[in-house]
């Protein structure tokens, strides 16, 4: 694997959408929206696109979410599991990448696990009603992987077909975009 310029431009500039997304979200909705024990990151769309871009989006949607979450520091715990979770997520999307739907639904499920793992522990959590049955940890589990797989296999997904189209697609290439079934 090489990265050249372009790679490096395009990892900060997924870096960079990833932070906006998660601000512009929070100043216009509210905070509980991206961080707390029920959350739906929009920005976690981004990293459907892993199938078509590579590695500069692992890095990008990886990078992008420990910023976030240093900014919005829920604790160290927080800064350091979330972007973990974003890589195992953005890495099986792209290595699952010629099944771009499946790839997507279990690239959503690393960060459900981790990360509604870990703030089970940083919040108290009270279930919703319809999973007070289960411990609050598996609740919260449930919770984030639920909202994972609206971001990711639905917007997500949504996103990559589009990005994916050759009216799209081939004016990037032509200009030097590497697409991930040119690389890897």
């Amino acid at each position: 694997m090489k990265f050249d310029t372009r790679d490096i431009a395009l990892t900060a500039a997924f870096a960079a959408l990833y932070v906006i997304i998660n601000v512009l979200q929070m100043f216009s909705i509210g905070n509980p929206t991206i961080y707390g024990p029920v959350q739906l990151r929009v920005a976690d769309c981004l990293i459907a696109l892993a199938a078509l871009l590579g590695w500069p989006v692992v890095g990008g949607v990886t990078f992008g979410c420990l910023l976030t979450n240093a900014y919005y520091f829920q604790g160290a715990v927080d800064v350091a599991f979330g972007p973990i979770a974003n890589l195992i997520a953005a890495t099986t999307i792209f290595l699952l990448r010629k099944h771009r739907f499946a790839a997507c639904v279990v690239g959503a499920l690393p960060i459900g696990i981790i990360v509604g793992g870990y703030l089970s522990m940083v919040f108290s959590y009270s279930p919703p009603e319809a999973l007070n049955f289960f411990p609050a940890a598996f609740a919260m589990i449930i919770s984030i992987t639920i909202s994972s797989l609206i971001a990711i296999a639905g917007i997500g997904y949504t996103l990559l077909v589009a990005m994916s189209r050759s009216n799209i697609i081939e004016p990037l290439k032509s200009h030097g975009l590497k697409v991930a079934g040119d690389h890897g």
